[in-house]
């Protein structure tokens, strides 16, 4: 085979596998299967993109009666939203605020599992940006003892940013499989 088949065929096989990755990535993280929302024993909005995440985690609380809610706080821009709720709420029933450690999906399953059990919390509804549902719920699923009910939430990126978090959320979702441990 001369080199220039040689090279031919690997261009081929390259482009072949990033088509079936980005299939598989647009399965996964742009429309992953989400859970039908239904009556919890607590709320839980992650950390990230408050924006989109904090409407419909309020609103599913008020839409299904959920008297617990959980909003996480990271202080980040992305975050302001969340952080400005929990400061306004402060010392309001029925509400834990936290910001996990480390800061990250990790941390706030971690901290979710020690508020599960010290709430005899037994089923979660946690709410996410869509590409986020998939890892974040097989690690929530994988450090948490209750049941957990993901809720995705629609981002608006751009083409190159949907790429952008299909490459990000591949890396996380192999990490998660690979190091399956909070």
């Amino acid at each position: 085979m001369t080199v220039k088949r040689k090279l031919a065929w690997t261009l081929v096989a390259s482009v072949l596998a990033a088509l079936l990755w980005l299939i598989a990535a647009f399965q996964l993280f742009h429309n992953p299967p989400q859970a039908t929302p239904q009556r919890t024993d607590a709320i839980v909005v992650l950390g990230g993109m408050s924006s989109e995440r904090l409407p419909v985690g309020l609103a599913l609380r008020e839409q299904l009666g959920i008297k617990d809610l959980v909003v996480v706080t990271t202080g980040l821009p992305a975050n302001a939203g969340s952080d400005e709720f929990c400061e306004a709420h402060d010392g309001v029933a029925h509400l834990d605020c936290f910001r996990p450690d480390p800061l990250n999906t990790r941390g706030e399953a971690s901290r979710l599992r020690d508020l599960a059990a010290e709430r005899g919390w037994e089923s979660l509804t946690v709410v996410t940006s869509d590409y986020h549902v998939q890892r974040a719920g097989t690690l929530m699923k994988q450090c948490i003892a209750a049941d957990v009910y993901m809720v995705g939430t629609e981002p608006e990126l751009s083409p190159v940013g949907w790429v952008r978090r299909f490459v990000v959320e591949t890396g996380g979702l192999l990490d998660v499989w690979i190091r399956p441990e909070c």
